[in-house]
């Protein structure tokens, strides 16, 4: 349980340090690989729900335009 502050403060630097402590004193006990697999699997939900909504959502018109970008970024890039 961290301390109270007995004494009032008046200065608000002071006061803003004491919320910063206050608020950083809990530490986290995830290491970076755990995290860093969690957010990957939270990546990986999101584009898999956004790409077929995306399709869903879009009209033939839509859909053909982009389908004629990604042809034409593909075959400029075998082309160099």
């Amino acid at each position: 349980m961290p301390k109270r502050i007995s004494k009032e403060l008046t200065d608000s630097n002071e006061i803003a340090f004491n919320v910063v402590q206050a608020a950083t004193s809990e530490s986290s006990e995830l290491d970076a690989a755990t995290l860093s697999k969690v957010m990957a699997q939270m990546g990986r939900k999101g584009g898999k729900i956004g790409g077929k909504r995306s399709m869903e959502t879009m009209t033939p018109a839509e859909r053909k335009r982009r389908a004629k970008k990604a042809a034409e970024s593909r075959w400029k890039k075998s082309a160099k």
